[in-house]
């Protein structure tokens, strides 16, 4: 049974606060949802949007963003109310130890450590490819051999414009939650307004007979474009991760989740309707199809503001999933499942800094060495699984513990947590058998070093 052990939450809350330097609280409701708004919008609105179009949903990508928004609302719902419950850090990882036991509790954060780790990697590898986009339009270009990951057949050797981006957002984190926390609210401005911009302009060239045929490839079409675009979601669970540095956080986690979430999947679903509204869909399978619609209306001072808005907004997601993956780390190093290095906190900026660099020196090294396209579907694999969890978790919680303190509840129990598993268990069930093979080796590897390692240190053994 030690496999299952738990910790109460109330040994969570008393851990959080304990004695030694914690974790700085320093965010309120608009800083969350601020770093939820700069977590989800980035790759999926700027680069996901035309593929899913033009080779699953066609003009119906709409319904496939409602689809996607729904599996998410239900679940950021159970998130809300177990981070307001349990407001400690890291995430589903937290949830999971208070509601099923250690065994779940690191296979959660195994997986956690999946979506965000290789999130970054992808997200550093795509921000490379639009700032080098950027610099081609002033003449400058990087030399071949530090343009791209590993590939002796096109003479690239490593990805140099990934891995400095990495150094340099971890630079930031170390410096103070609050200051990045204020860059990544400065950052989020900026691409909010040129995502309105598009919409402005964009909205004056819509053609309705290119919303026909709607549905192309029929409904299936719109279940596999809903798969698609999910990544285009993720990053509001991130958000959880800082509920230890939050002020008030039983009131100000479940706004900051939500509104984040509302605010992002309004703006996915007029984008796409602008986007199918302006090109045939069947064009839109290029990389950046916002930028290409105005380019096909001869707006093409609109898209170079598109194509800053783009760097801008993969900048906020890699800061979001870098400081979520350190506040993981943390997490679970404090709980004695991983080496105590990854706990300490810097006494001058209140941050876990060394931990910050560990993370920043591995996820530099995949996003600068290997291509990452394969991995990219592990990220939504990993992100529904907790997903699933966390929903189940509240089935198990309002049973196991009804009278806890919660500030925030999430409405029609059983219901929404059901809706929740239904939804994202129909997408993570779209996913391609490659992929399942592949999460199935790395939770393997997970419960080797589990075994080997983790069970032994932990501090529920002392």
């Amino acid at each position: 049974m030690s496999l299952f052990r738990k910790k109460s939450i109330e040994s969570l809350i008393q851990e959080s606060g304990g004695t030694g330097v914690s974790l700085k609280k320093d965010l309120g409701a608009f800083d969350l949802t601020m770093l939820g708004i700069g977590a989800i919008i980035g790759t999926g609105i700027f680069v996901l949007t035309g593929v899913a179009a033009a080779e699953h949903a066609g003009p119906a990508l709409i319904l496939s963003f409602i689809l996607s928004g729904l599996a998410c609302v239900f679940a950021a719902l159970c998130y809300a109310e177990f981070a307001s419950t349990v407001p400690v850090a890291g995430s589903a990882y937290t949830y999971s130890y208070a509601t099923f036991g250690e065994l779940i509790a690191w296979i959660l954060g195994w997986d956690l450590i999946l979506e965000y780790g290789v999130a970054s990697s992808a997200v550093a590898v795509g921000w490379s490819g639009y700032f080098q986009g950027l610099l081609k339009g002033f003449g400058i270009t990087i030399p071949t051999a530090l343009s791209s990951a590993y590939n002796p057949e096109k003479g690239t050797f490593i990805d140099l414009p990934a891995i400095l981006i990495i150094l340099i957002i971890t630079f930031l984190l170390t410096k103070g939650v609050k200051k990045s926390a204020r860059f990544n609210t400065i950052m989020v401005i900026i691409k909010v307004a040129v995502i309105l911009l598009f919409i402005g302009v964009g909205a004056f060239y819509v053609k309705p007979e290119n919303w026909t045929p709607f549905m192309p490839f029929g409904f299936s079409g719109v279940a596999t474009g809903a798969a698609t675009v999910f990544f285009a979601y993720i990053g509001f669970d991130a958000v959880s991760t800082a509920a230890e540095e939050v002020r008030n956080p039983k009131r100000n986690m479940p706004i900051g989740i939500i509104a984040s979430l509302a605010v992002c999947t309004a703006l996915y679903i007029i984008v796409s309707a602008i986007l199918t509204g302006i090109v045939p869909y069947d064009q839109l399978n290029v990389k950046n199809p916002v930028a290409f619609a105005l380019n096909y209306i001869n707006q093409d001072w609109v898209a170079g503001f598109i194509s800053l808005g783009a760097i801008v907004g993969i900048t906020t997601v890699l800061l979001v999933m870098l400081y979520g993956q350190s506040r993981l780390f943390y997490a679970m190093s404090r709980d004695g499942l991983l080496p105590k290095v990854f706990s300490r906190v810097n006494n001058k900026t209140q941050t876990p800094r060394i931990n910050n660099w560990i993370i920043a020196i591995f996820v530099a090294f995949f996003a600068g060495v290997l291509p990452l396209s394969k991995l990219a579907e592990l990220t939504n694999i990993g992100t529904l699984f907790a997903f699933i969890t966390v929903s189940i978790g509240i089935l198990v919680i309002r049973k196991t513990q009804p009278n806890i303190k919660r500030g925030f509840q999430v409405p029609l129990v059983p219901l929404i947590p059901i809706l929740a598993i239904a939804f994202c268990g129909y997408l993570v069930l779209q996913l391609p058998l490659t992929t399942w093979i592949s999460f199935g080796g790395w939770l393997l590897i997970g419960l080797v070093i589990y075994f080997v390692y983790s069970k032994k240190h932990s501090k529920l053994n002392e």
